[in-house]
């Protein structure tokens, strides 16, 4: 049995400010226990301009959330799942940066990264136009992280619709999968719920899903509802829309128990090419 700990964000422009309300909410729920903490996806600046987030980002060793939750977790030994940050890298194109997840082990040093693999280029009928591309450069690796409770499996946000990655995580062994978001309101309505169920029932693993929170500075809504889904498809947690943390207890037997039931990871096949018939 482990706590997971879940920050739920309503992330503005101030990477400073942003970082102070990260290292509080992540040091309430260490003090309460939580085995592992979860943040949202976008959680040290959350900004569709494009020329204003890149000017905000900065490298991981000068990254303020970073630096905040680092100090965090080694002071209480509670390793943190970063959701993302649009973090800079200097061996990639000065051009994009990286949406990039950071877990920090227990003693507040980083021991795994992804970056988001499946990027929102998208124009929505509320008239909402997104191009992640136009911003970051998408990751090219599949990326868990091993505990001494069990195996994380981590994904980003967009990534939700992508059965394959998860897929693949549960196959490696994820038995809890971190999905960090920034869902859109109209998305979030009708897809959000039924989304995180299914890849928990289709992996058998847990799906952890720290989310942005509300209407944010730079105009965009988000839907909330930070879930915790259990490997049955049940909904363990669901904390609404105002930002706040929370704590649940993940039984990981669960795991095991869902995929001997339904054996859906074993029986999989690989597929060869589509044929297509003429009528």
């Amino acid at each position: 049995m482990i706590k997971a700990g879940l920050v739920q964000t309503r992330t503005g422009l101030d990477p400073q400010k942003n970082a102070a309300d990260l290292a509080e909410a992540a040091e309430k729920l260490a003090v309460a226990g939580a085995d592992i903490i979860f943040t949202p996806e976008m959680c040290g600046v959350l900004d569709r301009n494009t020329a204003r987030l890149k000017a905000a980002a900065t490298s991981e060793a000068l990254d303020p959330a970073i630096a905040a939750l680092s100090a965090v977790a080694s002071r209480h030994a509670t390793p943190i799942a970063i959701g993302s940050l649009a973090i800079r890298d200097e061996t990639a194109s000065a051009d994009r940066l990286a949406n990039r997840s950071i877990v920090l082990g227990a003693d507040g040093r980083i021991v795994a990264r992804y970056d988001k693999m499946h990027l929102f280029d998208v124009d929505l009928p509320n008239g909402d136009r997104y191009r992640e591309s136009a911003s970051f450069l998408s990751g090219e690796r599949v990326q868990l992280v091993d505990f001494p409770w069990g195996r994380l499996g981590l994904t980003i946000c967009y990534d939700l619709r992508f059965p394959q990655l998860h897929n693949a995580l549960a196959m490696a062994g994820a038995q809890v999968i971190a999905q960090p978001a920034a869902f859109t309101r109209p998305t979030g309505e009708a897809h959000w719920h039924v989304l995180l169920r299914a890849r928990a029932i289709e992996t058998g693993a847990f799906l952890v899903a720290a989310a942005q929170s509300g209407l944010h500075a730079d105009g965009r809504e988000t839907y909330g509802h930070s879930l915790v889904v259990d490997p049955w498809g049940k909904v363990l947690l669901d904390m609404g829309e105002e930002p706040g943390t929370a704590i649940v207890e993940l039984n990981l037997d669960e795991v095991a128990d869902a995929r001997a039931r339904i054996p859906n990871l074993r029986h999989a096949r690989p597929l060869a090419g589509a044929e297509v018939a003429q009528a």
